[in-house]
């Protein structure tokens, strides 16, 4: 499907909200799927005044917890992000109450969390949110997909998506062996979880 044709999608959903209301789009995938490219794309062509993206991976825990929990050689995995936190704070996106809300960002450059960078106004009708575990069906995540009006899951071919994903990590100051090594063991395991959610989507999107 094309950019536009999404756009066009993501404008219908944000229109079907009456005066004051919200709706939630979801787009979820494995590591490395593009989510965060497209939901950009779509904020972008849809304007601030009609959409903000809120990641789920504002929602990491910071290092010094993951180590803390002895989980920093598997950060990314399920229970290494606060997915308590994340739904609560879709239930308070879907429900405006005329106050804007701040959301955490994720820093790849410091490979952390940043609470209240992202500010949603009152009057925003479309929040795209987009993480890995959207659609995934364990303990509290399995509550986001009902906090989603539509999800969207991206599956490009699993050879771009690895290749994407060790040139991200060596962007980021890993060395190539490090970064593929990385992805084998640990964004990979990731990804055979969050497979299963595709059966869950709206809207499967083949992606290249």
């Amino acid at each position: 499907m094309e950019t536009t044709e999404l756009v066009v999608r993501a404008r219908t959903l944000a229109g079907r909200c009456g005066p004051g209301g919200r709706r939630v789009l979801g787009i979820a995938g494995q590591p490395g799927a593009g989510k965060s490219t497209l939901a950009g794309r779509l904020a972008g062509e849809l304007g601030p005044a009609l959409a903000v993206v809120v990641p789920m991976d504002g929602f990491h825990l910071a290092r010094t917890e993951l180590e803390r929990l002895g989980r920093a050689h598997r950060k990314g995995a399920p229970d290494t992000f606060d997915a308590a936190g994340y739904t609560a704070l879709l239930r308070r996106l879907r429900e405006p109450d005329g106050a804007t809300v701040y959301a955490p960002a994720f820093d790849r450059s410091l490979d952390e969390p940043i609470a209240g960078s992202i500010a949603v106004g009152p009057a925003v009708p479309l929040v795209i949110t987009e993480g890995n575990y959207l659609l995934h069906d364990e303990g509290e995540w399995a509550r986001v997909r009902h906090l989603l009006d539509e999800a969207w899951y991206l599956a490009p071919d699993d050879a771009l998506r690895i290749r994407r994903l060790v040139e991200r990590h060596v962007r980021h100051g890993r060395e190539h062996a490090d970064a593929r090594a990385w992805v084998a063991r640990s964004d990979e395991a990731n990804a055979r979880l969050i497979a299963p959610g595709r059966d869950r989507a709206d809207l499967v999107i083949g992606t290249g």
